[in-house]
């Protein structure tokens, strides 16, 4: 969602700003532009993709070693030239970029429209960029102090950068609610959204926090609270490297990460799965292992394929430890007054760690006092900060908008926090050791699933002009009939839809022809019999049936097509029979010939409500 790029040093800063940009492409946005000072302010900026913009900086020429970049995903204001960032102060002094919403933009636009400003554009961030700039004409403050004054009257969320033309030396960030990193070089720093803009030139960062603001000059930095107090911020290094963020062949970053699971899960797993000691460690839980045992509930907060990964949780946990588990949407947790007991335990899951609506979850759980615990990929995240403890996914960067390897990786953890919830207190020593070996053996049993890639490329080609999908699953695989059916939809443009098999006959059932593929999750576990009974009644009707499966024996006649895969434990399931649905949208996507990696409206983080 938006990204932010920022460079002060020695270098052409144009240069390493449309390089960030790129790397930020991956969040999703509608047009980008640059503000780069040398003796004077320039701005750049253009609607569509950074190459129109790298066209447009060449053709201007933009020397200078500060500057600022963004991407923008738009909120208020159509896609457009004017309406892209940065923005300019109505004095022009000074230019602004900003990922999050203004939400009283429009009261602070009528105060200052009341004193004579002028809007070019519809954007809410115009609207702040003139506050500072009355703030700045009114006070005489210096500009890093107007900005924390004018960021007191503003309501809702930003993360912020600020060049001036009176100031070629020097460099503002500032952050509430969406995520800035501090990079930190061989006197030089840069600003980024994410650690994607950054890795290329520093692995040394200093994470922001909401309600901080960074000065960063050609020979330092110095990192303040919105009430002027500086702060000593660690320097942290960043995991990834620059090869992890690139295709390395691939002709798309969702192929290569869905290709990547085995050894993402080899790597979530690495240190924690423990077969020759009959184990499973969890270090970041060491401490809350029995707290959560304990638990009289556990409440599990998150949104869209991390919402499908904490329905398996709940699955997994209710079934091997038999803790009672509530799944919420977290964009809707905070708003219905939860109630939350001190014997409940919140988990949050989020694979950037940055989701607006699953941290406001966390800190609405921590607000009524309950242990809040994170699943996240992203290390040094806000929610791997705020949160009391959890589990990284080390799983690497996910750059493809859709999620593949995140949601695996999630599954993985969950099964490891309900396998050491269950141990000895549900499953005895001997299960235990059987279900730890099968799940040390999932990412192989992944890379054979990976290579009938070809077969599902077969299948792209006769359903890829369908025009709707069903999805249907039972027990641990329902979740994943929903998280196939969200897979078509984001990056094919395939209506489609998940359920419970046993749904279908409330309803979509109406739906089912000779034109409706049907896609089944059809497991040889304890509810097989009833997933064949559903087969049959959608056969009866003449819709196309694919099914998924590790046996197929009984409804071979009645399937159009037979996805075979291994077998496994029944709880594990959901680790293989979600590989042949990301092939399947993934091959559907290309063949429809759409922005794979880069779906229409969609952004990787969300970072704003």
């Amino acid at each position: 969602m938006c990204g932010i790029v920022g460079y002060i040093g020695h270098r052409q800063a144009s240069d390493i700003l449309i390089s960030g940009l790129r790397r930020l492409e991956y969040r999703g946005y509608d047009s980008a532009g640059l503000a780069v000072v040398n003796g004077m302010l320039r701005v750049t900026k253009k609607l569509g993709k950074v190459e129109e913009l790298a066209r447009a900086v060449n053709t201007s020429q933009m020397p200078g070693s500060l500057g600022i970049g963004h991407t923008r995903w738009a909120t208020h204001g159509e896609p457009s030239d004017v309406n892209s960032h940065p923005h300019l102060a109505a004095s022009g002094d000074f230019a602004l970029v900003h990922n999050g919403i203004i939400e009283n933009y429009a009261t602070l636009k009528r105060r200052l429209s009341e004193k004579g400003y002028a809007f070019r554009s519809e954007t809410d961030t115009e609207v702040l960029a003139n506050l500072i700039d009355d703030v700045r004409k009114t006070t005489g403050l210096p500009l890093p102090e107007a900005v924390i004054q004018a960021l007191t009257q503003v309501v809702g969320t930003y993360g912020i950068a600020i060049v001036s033309g009176d100031n070629p030396d020097q460099l503002i960030a500032a952050r509430k609610g969406s995520p800035l990193i501090l990079g930190v070089g061989d006197d030089e720093y840069f600003l980024g959204s994410d650690a994607a803009a950054l890795i290329e030139h520093t692995r040394q960062v200093v994470y922001l926090n909401d309600g901080e603001l960074v000065v960063v000059s050609r020979n330092g930095y110095e990192v303040r609270s919105l009430d002027n107090v500086v702060l000593n911020k660690e320097v942290h290094e960043l995991e990834w490297d620059l090869e992890q963020i690139e295709k390395q062949g691939y002709e798309h970053f969702m192929l290569k990460e869905i290709m990547e699971q085995p050894l993402a899960l080899e790597n979530c797993m690495r240190g924690r799965v423990k077969v020759d000691e009959n184990e499973i460690r969890l270090g970041g839980l060491l401490e809350h292992i029995d707290q959560l045992r304990a638990a009289d509930r556990i409440i599990i907060c998150a949104c869209g394929t991390s919402w499908h990964s904490a329905l398996v949780g709940e699955y997994l946990i209710e079934g091997l430890a038999r803790i009672p588990v509530e799944v919420e949407y977290a964009s809707e947790f905070r708003y219905r007054t939860p109630i939350i007991r001190p014997s409940d335990v919140v988990i949050v899951i989020s694979q950037s760690g940055e989701t607006a609506d699953t941290l406001a979850a966390a800190r609405e759980a921590k607000s009524q006092g309950a242990l809040v615990l994170g699943i996240c990929n992203q290390v040094g995240s806000t929610i791997a900060r705020e949160t009391d403890a959890g589990v990284y996914l080390h799983a690497g960067p996910e750059i493809g908008v859709a999620s593949t390897k995140a949601f695996t990786a999630q599954v993985a953890v969950l099964t490891m926090i309900a396998l050491k919830l269950a141990q000895g207190k549900t499953l005895s020593d001997e299960q235990f050791s059987d279900y730890l070996n099968q799940l040390a053996a999932i990412p192989d049993q992944i890379r054979n699933v990976l290579q009938i890639s070809d077969q599902l490329a077969d299948l792209a080609q006769v359903y890829r002009y369908a025009s709707n999908f069903l999805y249907l699953g039972r027990g641990f695989n329902f979740p994943v009939a929903l998280e196939g059916a969200l897979k078509l939809k984001e990056i094919s443009y395939i209506h489609a839809e998940g359920y419970p098999a046993a749904e279908m006959k409330h309803g979509p059932i109406a739906l089912i022809d000779r034109f409706m593929p049907v896609v089944f999750l059809a497991m040889h576990d304890s509810t097989y019999s009833k997933v064949v009974s559903n087969i049959e009644e959608v056969a009866a009707r003449q819709g196309s049936v694919i099914a998924i499966t590790d046996n197929g024996k009984e409804i071979e006649d009645k399937c159009e097509y037979l996805v075979r895969i291994p077998k496994t434990a029944e709880f594990l399931s959901p680790l293989l029979t979600v590989i042949p649905l990301q092939l399947l949208s993934y091959h559907i996507a290309v063949m429809r010939g759409c922005n794979v990696d880069q779906p229409r409206n969609l952004a990787k983080s969300v970072t704003v409500e």
